[in-house]
């Protein structure tokens, strides 16, 4: 049986557009791994969609990426896709990643009550820092790697079969690397700025929910 995993790729800025374009670079493994992915790209990425996607089919795995808030995740365009006290049940029963602002405090607390169900995202802002002369080719930006790379980790290292939990410790552990290997280079002006943001990202991960859940 095809299992399915839905993503969310807004692309109106330049902060959604590096986020789409890092989280297509997942696509060859997850289609290793035999999944379908429904891709909810630019427009398609609205509360319309995802709430028709996600009442007909099953989703092991939900990637959103976005800006959020306390109690909710957005789409393209800043459209709201999934709310606290609406329709925040239709995540239920599933693995959900939000790489997006703020959205564990409130929106991932009320889904992580629900039983077998795991909910990864950030309590405070994420941020990462990007080079302006990649703003048209993100995924030439090493520097933007560095906070990406780790959050592409969460997803590749639950697409290898570990638990939500493994996920985000290795997730951690990757922030950590990039952030000794500044320490041990010659600090540039912005390579202290990225300082400062990856260990802000490194502590704001966090996991709530089913610990142990995972794909298979």
């Amino acid at each position: 049986m095809v299992g399915h995993l839905l993503i969310t790729r807004p692309e109106h800025d330049y902060a959604t557009r590096y986020l789409s374009a890092w989280s297509e670079k997942l696509f060859d493994l997850i289609k290793s791994k035999g999944y379908l992915i429904i891709d909810l790209y630019r427009e398609r990425a609205n509360r319309k969609e995802i709430e028709s996607v996600l009442s007909k089919r099953n989703s092991d795995l939900v990637i959103i990426n976005g800006h959020g808030s306390d109690d909710a995740v957005a789409g393209h365009d800043n459209n709201l896709l999934i709310k606290a006290g609406d329709n925040s049940s239709l995540l239920s029963n599933k693995i959900t990643y939000a790489i997006s602002c703020r959205s564990a405090r409130v929106l991932g607390k009320e889904i992580a009550q629900n039983a077998e169900t795991a909910y990864i995202g950030y309590k405070d802002d994420f941020i990462f820092v990007y080079l302006e002369k990649y703003r048209t080719r993100p995924i030439e930006d090493k520097f933007a790697g560095l906070f990406l790379g780790p959050s592409n980790l969460v997803v590749t290292t639950l697409l290898k079969g570990h638990s939500a939990k493994e996920s985000v410790s290795r997730a951690r552990q990757e922030f950590l690397r990039n952030i000794q290997g500044l320490l041990t280079s010659k600090v540039k002006s912005d390579d202290s700025s990225a300082l400062r943001y990856l260990v802000w990202d490194m502590r704001n991960l966090v996991l709530q929910g089913d610990v142990n859940k995972s794909l298979f």
